[in-house]
């Protein structure tokens, strides 16, 4: 009896390739507006636990703003600002000035292969999920860890 040969696509190839990117994603994400003050997103980031905004003028998806984006334009901890003048600061500067134009995304039916080399290629943490011209999610880096392990755990133990 002759036993079957695999090739190195057979064995890299898991049910978790042919998943949607709407198995995974995060539904109706939280979003904000580009006139939205910094100080806001931050807050609003930190209160949720989240590291990526999308940014939606009138509906439609304008930028992206990630926690990092937030953390550039904040001061060195060895500025000669006062609280009050940081605080003013961050106040007057808005989402808007500090957001990534021009998104990458994904739509909701494409493979997860897709966006793991989509995010890889451009070295980004979030997709939003685009539907017909409308935010309807968004696939963080995080929902790739959980799927990951997710996949792991049902995976059979070796003997």
């Amino acid at each position: 009896m002759e036993t079957p040969q695999l090739n190195a696509n057979d064995i890299m190839e898991t049910p978790q390739e042919h998943r949607s990117i709407r198995d995974l994603m995060t539904p109706a994400p939280i979003s904000v507006s580009p006139s939205i003050p910094v100080d806001e997103a931050r807050a609003l980031m930190q209160q949720q636990r989240i590291r990526h905004l999308p940014v939606l003028e009138n509906g439609q998806l304008v930028g992206i703003v990630s926690d990092r984006d937030i953390r550039l334009v904040l001061p060195s901890p060895a500025t000669s600002l006062s609280v009050y003048e940081i605080g003013y600061l961050l106040t007057r500067l808005t989402v808007g000035e500090i957001m990534t134009y021009f998104p990458v995304t994904i739509g909701a039916d494409r493979l997860v292969a897709e966006a793991v080399k989509r995010m890889l290629a451009y070295k980004i943490g979030a997709l939003p999920v685009v539907e017909k011209g409308k935010v309807i999610g968004i696939l963080t880096r995080t929902n790739l860890l959980q799927a990951f392990l997710q996949a792991q755990a049902a995976l059979p133990v070796a003997a």
